[in-house]
């Protein structure tokens, strides 16, 4: 598919009538186009693959936080934050493990301010031993004992791995609680503008009655909010990307984990830049049940760099299919 088609695509469409946009713009049944209205979209499409075309979100099982083919899509100049795709930016959506984007980047900020290094060590309390997977553990069971991790080897387990018992031991580790932490988090989102956003934990995991978790709602975000943390994170934290740009890591204690960023880790998914370096450098998935599979990607060009999210896909292959047409046109279009 030829760069920029995806986002041309896009302008062409938003110049339609209004009863396309209402398919497109909100839930709802879809309305049919018009023969005129038809004849518009065939010439704008010039008969794309069908990863550039533009479906209605439809709700998966009637979720609408899980979607067909997602909830939201944006692209974003990481640099100016300038729109070069949108659509449904602004719809919630349920980030599940891409909230772990605001976790690292507050734990880096304490790093920044001298609070402690990243060689300082993290045990893990009663409610991060209670995690649900992916985890990476603090039980050592040669020795039969918990452990501790550096906060460097955490960072790792989060970006990487997703683990969601590193995630409340930061935490608590930052900020006494986990409670605590989450009150900073969302702190955090309001002082950057993240209107949409609500943070109850801070791995994403949903409310769980049989894991008695302390949390009862679901962390809600939106794409616009998404590329707002993103959009700090690259300009003033860039120490992130040596975390999320790892396709492979291997724990101090000889355990392998893989990145679940597929756009960046995979062969068929991978984008090479013209002087073949691969674009893609992070940052974070995430996926839950009653919030499909949603991905916040970074990747650059020579000196331009774009933002990519695309929250509450149905499934991970319409997440990653989606996502890595838009980063590609994207930076063809920067």
């Amino acid at each position: 598919m030829r760069g920029g088609s995806y986002i041309a695509l896009a302008a062409a469409l938003a110049a339609l009538p209004c009863a396309h946009c209402e398919a497109v713009a909100g839930p709802g049944a879809p309305k049919r186009a018009g023969r005129a209205q038809q004849g518009a979209v065939k010439a704008a499409r010039k008969q794309p693959p069908p990863q550039a075309r533009q479906p209605a979100a439809r709700p998966a099982a009637d979720n609408p936080f899980r979607r067909e083919p997602y909830v939201g899509a944006l692209a974003v100049d990481a640099k100016t934050g300038r729109v070069l795709f949108s659509d449904g930016a602004d719809r919630p959506a349920r980030p599940a493990s891409v909230t772990k984007l605001m976790t690292a980047m507050l734990v880096l900020e304490d790093v920044k301010a001298g609070r402690y290094g990243l060689d300082s060590q993290v045990a893990a309390g009663p409610l991060a031993l209670q995690m649900e997977p992916s985890v990476i553990g603090f039980y050592d069971a040669k020795e039969k004992r918990n452990v501790t991790w550096s906060v460097d080897t955490l960072l790792h387990a989060l970006m990487i791995r997703s683990a969601n018992d590193a995630a409340v031991a930061l935490a608590e580790h930052s900020a006494g609680t986990m409670e605590a932490f989450v009150a900073r988090m969302n702190a955090r989102a309001k002082s950057l503008g993240m209107s949409g956003t609500v943070y109850y934990n801070p791995n994403g995991l949903p409310p769980n009655a049989a894991k008695k978790y302390p949390w009862k709602s679901f962390n809600v975000t939106t794409c616009s909010d998404q590329a707002i943390l993103a959009r700090e994170i690259v300009n003033r934290y860039p120490e992130m990307l040596r975390y999320t740009s790892k396709k492979t890591w291997t724990m101090p204690n000889g355990q392998k984990i893989i990145n679940h960023n597929d756009v960046m880790r995979m062969d068929k998914w991978k984008i090479v830049n013209p002087d073949g370096t691969e674009a893609v450098d992070g940052l974070k998935t995430g996926y839950i049940d009653a919030g499909g599979s949603s991905v916040v990607l970074t990747g650059s060009r020579g000196k331009r760099r774009a933002i990519v999210v695309v929250l509450g896909s149905a499934t991970k292959a319409l997440r990653d299919e989606h996502a890595r047409t838009l980063m590609s046109d994207a930076l063809t279009s920067l």
